[in-house]
């Protein structure tokens, strides 16, 4: 009767294939879930960054919330993709104005568009006495990308009160839940319906991210036209929710033939990184994201890859009730639910 309330953040990650929440309560001695739900989204809702059914998109999100705890106004979002870029470099040491100075001036000289159209935070990695250097992890958002789902998040009743990115979210999750091992290097590979997430972890610490223009989109109109399901069904086939209705070994073959391009695009993200970096191998995978619980692609990717592979669970070290949910199996999709959590964890200032 004497502690305090606890400190509720809501982490809202709206994908392309459909809206995660994930409501954390904060105390002294960790996190707990109080709200979860995911709710899909009309296949063509959003396409490559691209809000196409706005309406749908709102509609989706307000049952969303109607569903969890309709008393929920503040949320934590994030946005990926082309209208956003991560990147990680080496400046003298500065402090102030004189470090924002030399930060804008970096940014100009890498971002793809113009400086004065984004939006930009940056973070101090390390610091370097010795070489008188800090390492700067930065990211900048296009302002009219950024806008744009500001506007969708405030136009279904909530506030944001914090936007993340979502390789960074992924990374926030990870860290919390599992212990770093510095003499490993990670990449966390979080599969999206139209993006992938790559996140690299070199000293224990994060490196940098690098993102994969393809996703489970490919695989879902594969199945869809292969066994001429419509979309409702193709969506269960891909969660593996159809095992008696089609044929296993078509799935499989399917599945595996219409992942060329993701494979593709992680195999040059790794041999770019391990040029840039000036690192022989990669040694763990940790995946998370809907391409995570596609029937037989982790298992394909680890053997393409040839590298180890563990499935993400982000509610590894926070406390729910599973009694909670109704229908809903967090431990099931629990790695669904990687940026989500990665957001909630977020406490605004």
């Amino acid at each position: 009767m004497f502690s305090r309330k606890s400190k509720s953040t809501v982490g809202l990650d709206i994908g392309s294939s459909s809206v995660k929440l994930i409501k954390l309560d904060h105390t002294k001695n960790g996190h707990s879930v109080s709200a979860l739900g995911v709710r899909e989204l009309p296949p063509e809702a959003i396409v490559a960054d691209e809000i196409r059914d706005r309406e749908a998109v709102i509609f989706n999100i307000q049952s969303l919330i109607d569903q969890t705890d309709p008393k929920i106004d503040e949320v934590v979002v994030s946005i990926s993709g082309h209208g956003v870029i991560t990147d990680r470099f080496t400046i003298g040491k500065k402090s102030g104005a004189e470090a924002e100075q030399a930060i804008l001036f970096e940014t100009e000289q890498r971002a793809p568009f113009d400086v004065e159209d984004v939006s930009l935070d940056y973070h101090i990695v390390k610091v370097d006495d010795e070489e008188n250097q800090m390492d700067v992890l930065l990211v900048a958002a296009r302002k009219e990308y950024l806008r744009t789902y500001l506007e969708l998040v405030q136009d279904c009743g909530l506030k944001p009160i914090v936007v993340d990115d979502d390789a960074l979210a992924v990374f926030n999750a990870y860290s919390y839940n599992y212990e770093i091992d510095p003499s490993r290097v990670t990449a966390l590979v979080n599969i999206g319906c139209d993006v992938t997430n790559i996140t690299y972890i070199v000293d224990g610490i994060y490196h940098s991210t690098r993102d994969v223009s393809s996703g489970t989109r490919e695989i879902y109109t594969a199945i869809q036209r292969e066994f001429r399901l419509n979309a409702e069904l193709a969506t269960k086939a891909i969660k593996g929710e159809m095992g008696d209705s089609i044929d296993q070994d078509m799935l499989k073959a399917t599945i595996i033939s219409s992942t060329d391009e993701l494979v593709s695009g992680v195999e040059l993200a790794f041999s770019y990184f391990k040029s840039q970096s000036k690192i022989e191998n990669i040694d763990w995978i940790v995946l998370s994201g809907g391409g995570s619980l596609v029937p037989y692609l982790p298992e394909f990717l680890q053997s393409k890859l040839t590298v180890p592979l563990e499935i993400a669970n982000p509610l590894r070290n926070i406390d729910y009730d599973p009694e909670l949910f109704q229908y809903l199996q967090p431990e099931k999709i629990a790695p669904l639910l990687t940026v989500s959590v990665g957001l909630a964890m977020r406490e605004a200032r």
